[in-house]
C-alpha cells in the first residue's frame, strides 16, 4: 500500500483520506494524522450504500488502550530526529545520525549542554552521548524551538534560526537498537524515569499514556549511530526546502528518502 507525506499507509491517515464522520451527522472532527493541531470540517455527506463504514473502537471513559494497541508498543510506533540542515549535511558525510557529534549549529544553550553532560543515563554514558528522538512531530520541545525558542533551554543561534530551516527525520523506532533507552521527560531533569529497551519502553509507554497521551514530553536516546538509509521520510517545510535537501543529497551522491512538504510540522503557537 502507497504511503502518504506523513509517512502512513495512505488509506489510514486522516489527512490525506479523510474519513466519513459515523452517522453522517456533519459535525467538525480533529484529524489524527501526524502533527495536526487543530479540526476540520467534515466531508459532504454520501448517499448511504451498502458498503459497510469503518468505525473507530471505541473505549471507557478514563480507561488506557490496552498493550495490544500499536501506539502502545514501543516497536511500532515512528519516532523523529530535528535537526537544522546545516547539520544535515554533516549527517550526510557522515551517512548517519551519529550520537555525540559535535552540530554545526547547536540550538542547545550553554546550561542545557552542562545539564545534559552531568545526568547520566541508565547505560551508564552521559544524557549527551546519546543521540535523542523524539516519539512526536509535535513534542513539546520542539514546538518552543519552531516558536522563537523563547527560555534558558535554547541557544541565541536557535532564537535567529527560522523553522523553516529545521528538518524532520521519521524513521521506525526499531532503527534505535535493541538498546534503547526511552525517557518519560527531559533526558536530563532530575524526576525523569528511565526504560531500557524496547519492552521495558513499551511498559513504560503505557504508564506514561495515562499523564502524556501523545507522548509529547517523551525522549528516546541511543548511544547507536542510526544509518540516513533507516530514515523512511525527510518532511521539510515547504518547497525551497526540499529543493535545498535534495540538492545536499544529489551532492554527496546519495539517494535521498521521500521528501515531504508538511507546514503544520513546522508552525508555531
Amino acid at each position: 500500500m502507497a504511503e502518504c507525506i506523513h509517512g502512513f499507509d495512505i488509506e489510514l491517515c486522516d489527512i490525506c483520506t479523510p474519513r466519513e464522520p459515523v452517522g453522517g451527522s456533519g459535525a467538525s472532527r480533529g484529524s489524527s494524522g501526524p502533527g495536526s493541531r487543530g479540526g476540520r470540517s467534515a466531508p459532504a455527506r454520501r448517499e448511504p450504500t451498502s458498503r459497510p463504514r469503518r468505525t473507530a473502537p471505541t473505549t471507557r471513559p478514563g480507561s488506557i488502550a490496552t498493550s495490544s494497541t500499536p501506539a502502545l508498543v514501543f516497536s511500532s510506533r515512528r519516532v523523529f530526529h530535528i535537526t537544522h540542515e546545516r547539520n544535515l549535511e554533516q549527517m550526510l558525510l557522515d551517512g548517519a545520525i551519529v550520537p555525540g557529534a559535535t552540530p554545526d549549529l547547536d540550538v542547545s544553550s550553554a546550561t542545557t549542554r552542562e545539564l545534559r553532560a552531568s545526568a547520566d543515563a541508565p547505560d551508564g554514558a552521559p544524557v549527551a552521548a546519546h543521540a535523542a528522538y523524539y516519539l512526536s512531530a509535535d513534542a513539546s520541545r520542539w514546538v518552543e524551538l519552531r516558536s522563537g525558542a523563547a527560555g534558558s533551554h535554547w541557544s541565541d543561534a536557535a532564537r535567529r534560526a527560522s523553522a523553516s530551516e529545521f528538518v524532520v527525520l521519521s524513521l521506525p523506532a526499531t532503527a534505535l537498537g535493541a538498546e534503547v533507552i526511552l525517557a518519560d521527560g527531559d533526558a536530563a531533569g532530575v524526576a525523569t524515569r528511565f526504560a531500557q529497551g524496547p519492552d521495558a519502553a513499551t511498559a513504560a509507554l503505557r504508564r506514561i499514556h495515562a499523564s502524556d497521551p501523545d507522548f509529547l514530553e517523551v525522549e528516546a536516546l541511543t548511544l547507536e549511530p542510526v544509518p540516513l538509509g533507516a530514515v523512511v521520510l525527510l518532511a521539510v517545510a515547504n518547497e525551497p526546502a526540499r529543493e535545498r535537501v535534495r540538492a545536499a543529497y544529489a551532492a554527496l551522491d546519495r539517494t535521498p528518502p521521500k521528501i515531504g512538504v508538511h507546514p503544520p510540522w513546522f508552525a508555531g503557537e
